[in-house]
């Protein structure tokens, strides 16, 4: 793993876990051992980061100098707090682990009050678990399409089983508790279509970029529903 990534994992946890944070604990998130685990916290206390604490007794994370102060109304943090517990809905893993981070990131950044306000809050959403959403296609693969504009090769089995391959151009992704489903201008139809996730047996980069296609695509398809 790189330094840089590392680094950034450990003040991850740091935000994330409930201070103070041992070192075993950390080594284990962080997917090192305790000796460079300490070189690692020496490494953020040299580069300014304030991190109480010592082996034996836990870290806490004090103050990172790396983010600016920010500043939410009691609701705005309601909502964030709410917004991020329901990626759980989605199915998707990686999504979810990105906003639990992204959220930790901001409540480090936030005054005392706010920050136990985020700790504590009110509104929750409680929903019956998501049916378990069965995919091969690597979600990673498909939003990097999406967001760079890349072309895929896929192979797609409908709900008719019927098999085809093609070249697509990702426009969007959509979550729901049932399924999931990816927006794509079809190359070989001219026409968009929507694909299950479940369906993409196989995808790859066809070498081909659609920039900057997305955005008026985007429009049209919504123009016309």
């Amino acid at each position: 793993m790189a330094r840089t990534d590392r680094l950034m994992r450990l003040m991850d946890a740091l935000r994330r876990l409930p201070a103070p944070v041992t070192a075993t604990r950390l080594a284990t998130e962080t997917g090192v051992s305790r000796r460079q685990l300490y070189r690692d916290i020496a490494t953020l206390r040299a580069g300014g980061a304030l991190i109480d604490g010592e082996a034996g007794v836990g870290y806490r994370l004090t103050e990172d100098p790396a983010l600016p102060p920010q500043s939410f109304s009691q609701l705005e943090i309601e909502a964030l707090v709410l917004a991020v517990s329901d990626l759980s809905q989605t199915g998707d893993a990686a999504l979810e682990t990105a906003g639990h981070s992204a959220l930790a990131r901001i409540i480090a950044t936030l005054a005392d009050k706010q920050s136990r306000q985020a700790m504590h809050t009110v509104l929750r959403s409680f929903r019956s678990p998501p049916a378990k959403v069965e995919f091969t296609v690597d979600m990673a693969l498909l939003r990097r399409a999406c967001w760079e504009e890349l072309a895929l090769n896929v192979r797609y089995r409908d709900l008719k089983d019927q098999i085809t391959e093609r070249e697509v151009w990702p426009l969007g992704i959509s979550y729901s508790h049932r399924t999931l489903m990816v927006l794509v201008w079809c190359c070989l139809r001219q026409d968009w279509r929507i694909f299950h996730a479940s369906g993409i047996e196989s995808a790859c980069l066809s070498g081909r970029s659609f920039r900057p296609r997305r955005v008026p695509l985007l429009r049209d398809y919504v123009a016309r529903l």
